[in-house]
């Protein structure tokens, strides 16, 4: 769908059209070119597995064209000039109506598509997408060299400042897609913009979700709707975990089995600082990172610093051989269930390794520290 967005029209032009009665599923696809194209044929066309694959194709005739079918739901289809098929394509939706085209052949994707809802929704996207466009590139073009320099040198403050605008810029982005959706919620398109949304870090599920349960059930019900709730349920568990436990909120005790099978509880292990460590032995980055902990703990313990790992393993062996390999003498306990882990859920945690750092008091202070920083925090609270 991103393909399609980025080759149909950027620029609408207001169009009035006939009434046309259609019985059925019928469509009309009616198109206007330049007279210089008379006897030059163009196709219709869809995309399969990111290839073209033509559907059908009809002959200019007097500066106009005209394909007919039916189709009983609305799709995405490609138009293309003969022998132009490097100069773009023309994104619409075949749907029940007359669906009018207006061929811009000195800028084939800047072509104007309209006259039903998916066709006339298309369009008033793509000038949202074209103006987020020369906004994006503006930044781009201000920032994008001062950030490669502030890199070069180091200067963090300077990356920080440029790193909040684009996140700002980005927001903006998402605001103006909900708020597209919130105008259109009967156009299909409004599905293809929940995965663009949904790619920005900061998105949130809790601000998504209602605006996905505005939507017709002919959507939700789709292959990509059930996907797109699916997802959106699943972060809504793991916001509602993270909320759960942010800093500042006393972490909750759990417990699971050790590597010779004892019961242990986050309780027994609670130090002046406790950090709790998510990994697995088929982590690279936790293997990596694995030196530096024990060196940390190997320094630290002694003042007061307590580790309890909790592994995403299924494997009980190859857990035990991690730990006994790597030197990790600290405590750890598992349910051996890999993704499933409950521990894990119960903290939010979608990625490993993920560290989470206590104070004596039970109490979250950080989250996702390592090597340096996470040694820092432990120093800070050791010395309080």
């Amino acid at each position: 769908m991103k393909k399609i967005l980025a080759v149909t029209a950027v620029l609408l032009t207001l169009m009035s059209f006939k009434t046309t009665e259609y019985k059925g599923n019928e469509y009309k696809i009616s198109g206007t070119i330049s007279a210089d194209f008379n006897g030059k044929k163009i196709y219709l066309a869809e995309t399969v597995d990111k290839s073209i694959k033509k559907l059908d194709s009809v002959v200019v005739k007097k500066g106009a064209f005209t394909f007919t079918g039916e189709s009983d739901k609305p799709q995405q289809r490609l138009l293309y000039i003969e022998d132009k098929l490097e100069d773009g394509q023309i994104g619409l939706f075949i749907e029940k109506g007359t669906i009018n085209v207006k061929v811009n052949t000195q800028d084939i994707p800047k072509s104007v598509v309209g006259g039903t809802l998916n066709n006339d929704a298309l369009n008033k996207l793509n000038i949202i997408i074209a103006d987020l466009g020369k906004k994006e590139e503006a930044f781009k073009d201000t920032h994008f060299e001062n950030f490669n320099q502030a890199k070069a040198s180091g200067d963090i403050e300077t990356q920080n400042r440029i790193a909040k605008e684009y996140e700002a810029l980005t927001a903006e982005k998402n605001k103006s897609y909900i708020a597209f959706i919130e105008q259109n919620p009967n156009s299909i398109i409004c599905l293809e913009l929940f995965p663009l949304i949904l790619n920005n870090q900061n998105a949130k599920a809790k601000d998504i979700k209602p605006v996905f349960d505005k939507l017709p059930a002919e959507s939700k019900q789709t292959e990509m709707g059930q996907k797109i709730d699916a997802y959106l349920n699943q972060m809504l568990v793991k916001e509602k975990a993270m909320e759960a436990t942010e800093v500042g909120k006393k972490c909750p005790d759990f417990s699971a089995a050790t590597p010779d099978g004892k019961t242990f509880s986050l309780k027994q292990a609670m130090g002046k600082v406790t950090v709790i460590d998510f990994w697995a032995s088929w982590c690279g980055p936790c293997r990596k990172e694995n030196p530096n902990v024990v060196a940390m703990y190997n320094e630290l313990h002694g003042k007061g610093l307590n580790i309890i790992g909790v592994s995403l393993d299924k494997d009980a062996a190859k857990w035990q051989g991690a730990i006994e390999k790597d030197n990790l003498t600290w405590y750890h306990i598992s349910n051996l269930q890999g993704w499933d882990e409950p521990i894990a859920k119960e903290f939010g945690v979608s990625s490993i390794p993920a560290t989470v750092i206590l104070d004596k008091n039970g109490t979250i202070v950080a989250r996702n520290l390592r090597g340096e920083e996470l040694k820092a925090k432990v120093l800070e609270l050791l010395n309080q």
